[in-house]
């Protein structure tokens, strides 16, 4: 067996990435049992460990690939470039700052992210969507985020606005996506109401201190049940404790200043991992 990178799930919640020898040792502890779901990449999806060929005690032959194009499973990654990442990063916030920049600083940062994300089963992918698009959104965004600078009380009142132009943007990330240059089927379903009402609790939250984490990590799973169209479904698997230590050592990280290109790139690809593509139905029979 290669040294394939490992992930289980324990608790509803996925545990990993690991190691080859390490997730070893797991199995050897017993953290990892025979009805433990395990996943690696290359596996046509999730399965139980005792049912992965080579991987317990007893079994010789490795995990056997997918061969007959049936969708497989498994985490996002991303592979990002430090410096043009940390580069993108700063473009969109002068070009929000701008106003006028934002359709062009968005659109370019989607083209150049998306192809360094890595679905499983899905090459190659592009964003295909143009500026032109729904550029007064990206405009009405910025002008939006100038709200707070004028008025507390206007800030407040504009987040309703501000949920619907996410809502916006998100359908059309969604619906502009494609793979090997065919677009891939998806839309999103979700709600402007429910985008609306999540946005709301999201900024109550923030007086609790530490609760927005939670909160972040449902909305995130909102947001995942609402992508339709395809064969396999997205979940978050990312926990409220998970999301809090993150933020907070990225945010003290970043007080120092130099490494902030690292933590940004850090917090960024550990996001990315949390959400999983599996069968349709396999989230909730798990």
């Amino acid at each position: 067996m290669s040294n394939r990178i490992w992930f289980y799930a324990s608790g509803g919640q996925q545990k990993g990435p690991f190691p080859e020898v390490q997730f070893r040792d797991l199995i050897a502890q017993g953290a990892v049992d025979p009805d433990t779901l395990v996943w690696a990449e290359g596996m046509a999806g999730w399965q139980k460990a005792r049912e992965v060929p080579g991987l317990l005690p007893g079994a010789t032959a490795p995990p056997s690939l997918p061969v007959d194009g049936s969708p497989g499973g498994g985490p996002l990654s991303v592979d990002l470039p430090l410096w043009s990442f940390l580069g993108w990063c700063v473009l969109l916030i002068i070009g929000n700052a701008l106003v006028i920049p934002a359709p062009w600083t968005a659109t370019g940062y989607y083209r150049w992210l998306f192809p360094r994300i890595h679905v499983p089963q899905r090459p190659n992918l592009a964003f295909t969507g143009q500026v032109g698009d729904i550029w007064y959104v990206f405009v009405a965004m910025g002008l939006v985020g100038y709200a707070g600078y004028i008025d507390s009380i206007l800030q407040v009142l504009s987040m309703p606005v501000q949920a619907v132009l996410s809502w916006i943007v998100m359908r059309w990330v969604v619906a502009n996506l494609s793979s090997n240059g065919q677009p891939i089927p998806m839309t999103f379903t979700g709600s402007v109401w429910g985008f609306i009402g999540w946005q709301i609790v999201m900024f109550l939250s923030v007086f609790t201190i530490i609760g927005w984490a939670w909160v972040m990590a449902a909305w995130m799973r909102w947001i995942c049940r609402g992508v339709s169209g395809t064969r396999r479904e997205m979940i978050f698997v990312g926990t409220g404790l998970q999301l809090l230590w993150r933020t907070v050592a990225f945010s003290l990280g970043c007080l120092v200043i130099i490494p902030i290109p690292w933590l940004l790139r850090w917090y960024f690809a550990w996001s990315m991992a949390q959400f999983v593509l599996v069968e349709r139905g396999t989230a909730k029979a798990a």
